[in-house]
């Protein structure tokens, strides 16, 4: 079979494993002395590898100083801690949390090198192409979904009616270094947990079907889905609160594994819609993706069946059932189905709440269905197709 030419982004140092959060004070150490330490609201504090890792940044006589990001990381939250932070001779900026703290150090360390607002300089609303400089930045993921500790860009939210959800990105804002310890998801709530999964699990479907993908990139999507597993397998235990650390090492590297495939072939129309959702209304990300998850995977292969009789992406959904079915020598339609099958009974297993519930009503269906982009689904989806789609959320 022959190979179609690609390029791949560059990847940080990545350090995966359980234990792998205790090099972290070295790692911070061969940087310089004072760290920039960016965590969340209180999960870094209340995991019990957080004493020990403390302890170890004393005894090599680092200057720590811990900012919180609470929440999906604003303009005004960088701006300000940039602020505080531009005249100080920081050697390293470490992120410690979900994938909102992880983007917001990636932000802040990009932002100590250049001048003005980072509204300035992110996609689709600032007018600045930015540097590509940064402090060095290392990121420790304590969730397993986002995958941002191996992407080169940070999302950044608005959230209002007027609001937006937008990236900074540069190739050279990837992390300098990026260690992956199962360990600390252990202390993630289990909803949090599941839909952390949905999300990462998401990503790698859609990376997967994309109209960008490349031979690596599906390779390694479809190798990380493979390793979570059939209706009993990891992503299934952790959606049904029951996952151990396997489950969540196999999670652990699904998630980095989705981040290399979103910035080398992109993402779908679940994550179209999730970028307008989360700008206009605050619902968690993860959430976004566990409720359009099955719906939106349902209406493109309808379509792709319908109007693409000889699409690969069918070969491709017939693949992926393959991976969740217990059956044997069936069709490729009967795996198509079944996949999507397995989709609503992960959806039902996190129960994830109506869009309605975050405010959303009937009237605002078609500001954000214009406003999702859809260009690496495998099939394009129209307004009135999205629009359906968020009615049946609703």
């Amino acid at each position: 079979m022959s190979i179609d030419s690609f390029t791949m982004s560059p990847l940080p140092a990545i350090l995966f494993g359980a234990g792998k959060a205790q090099m972290l004070p070295q790692t911070l150490a061969d940087y310089g002395r004072l760290v920039l330490l960016l965590v969340g609201e209180r999960s870094l504090q209340t995991n019990p590898v957080w004493p020990k890792l403390q302890e170890s940044m004393e005894d090599l006589g680092l200057e720590v100083h811990i900012e919180k990001i609470t929440g999906e990381p604003s303009p005004k939250l960088v701006d300000a801690i940039v602020e505080d932070y531009r005249q100080h001779d920081v050697a390293v900026v470490a992120a410690i949390g979900g994938g909102a703290v992880l983007d917001g150090g990636k932000a802040i360390a990009a932002m100590l090198t250049m001048e003005g607002s980072i509204i300035e300089y992110l996609e689709g609303v600032g007018s600045r192409e930015p540097a590509g400089t940064k402090v060095p930045f290392v990121a420790v993921p304590t969730t397993a979904g986002t995958g941002s500790e191996l992407t080169c860009n940070s999302v950044i939210s608005a959230v209002s009616r007027e609001g937006f959800k937008k990236s900074l990105r540069h190739e050279n804002f990837m992390p300098d270094a990026a260690i992956i310890d199962p360990v600390l998801t252990a202390n993630c709530p289990d909803k949090v947990s599941a839909f952390c999964s949905m999300d990462g699990f998401s990503q790698l479907v859609e990376a997967y079907l994309s109209s960008k993908a490349t031979p690596m990139t599906d390779d390694l999507a479809l190798g990380a889905i493979s390793r979570l597993g059939r209706l009993n397998g990891p992503l299934t235990r952790i959606c049904q609160g029951k996952a151990d650390l396997a489950d969540r090492t196999a999670m652990s590297y699904g998630a980095a594994i989705s981040g290399i495939c979103l910035a080398n072939a992109g993402l779908g129309i679940i994550h179209g819609f999730a970028s307008v959702l989360g700008g206009l209304f605050p619902i968690p990300h993860g959430a976004v993706c566990a409720t359009l998850l099955a719906v939106c995977n349902r209406v493109t292969l309808t379509k792709l069946q319908k109007e693409q009789s000889d699409s690969v992406a069918l070969q491709k959904y017939a693949r992926l059932g393959r991976i969740f079915s217990n059956r044997e020598k069936a069709s490729d339609r009967f795996y198509q189905e079944s996949f999507i099958e397995m989709l609503i009974e992960l959806t039902e297993l996190v129960q994830p709440a109506p869009l309605s519930s975050y405010g959303i009503t009937f009237s605002d269906l078609e500001t954000i269905a214009v406003q999702s982009g859809c260009k690496n689904n495998p099939i394009e989806l129209d307004v009135g197709e999205r629009k359906e789609i968020l009615k049946e959320l609703l």
